[in-house]
């Protein structure tokens, strides 16, 4: 057990070095919304490249259910039944949150392609502050399908499927 402990202490001494160096989030902010003590679980010289990879998974997990939301062709029935759930105004804040996490995976490709530690630690502040904009957005939108699962699931398995 110690010895996992000895990872993320190592892996927090060596964020702390580039936190100070780039003007990064506190590493336990980071932690909290986007978990990224998993980075301790890896062996790299590269921890910032660790973190990015970490949070853009996260955030693209979001990006691929705001698609789905937005889009529900072809999709899981539960899926299609949430998308119902929202309104015009919820869709709306849904594709001004999926426009932004567009700009952040089309800038995503320069960054992984092209590894520099300081555009790396650019792009988690970018991410991290995105993140910000957005996470009260995406709470009230999964307030909202919960709270109207119920009136909308009702009329869900009355249609015909031939």
């Amino acid at each position: 057990m110690p010895k996992e402990e000895n990872k993320l202490e190592k892996l927090k001494k060596d964020y702390a070095k580039i936190r100070k160096k780039y003007g990064l989030p506190e590493f336990n902010r980071l932690n909290e919304d986007f978990g990224i003590e998993k980075a301790s679980e890896s062996e790299s010289d590269f921890v910032i490249r660790e973190i990015r990879r970490i949070m853009i998974e996260k955030v693209y997990n979001y990006f691929s259910l705001i698609e789905t939301l937005l889009n529900p062709s072809n999709t899981r029935m539960s899926l299609m039944s949430a998308a119902k759930t929202l309104s015009v105004e919820d869709r709306e804040k849904l594709s001004r949150i999926y426009k932004k996490i567009a700009s952040i995976e089309i800038e995503l490709i320069e960054v992984d392609v092209d590894f520099s530690e300081k555009r790396e630690a650019e792009f988690v502040k970018e991410i991290y502050k995105t993140w910000q904009e957005i996470k009260e957005d995406i709470l009230h939108t999964a307030r909202t399908i919960k709270k109207n699962w119920n009136n909308k699931s009702e009329s869900v398995g009355k249609g015909y499927f031939g």
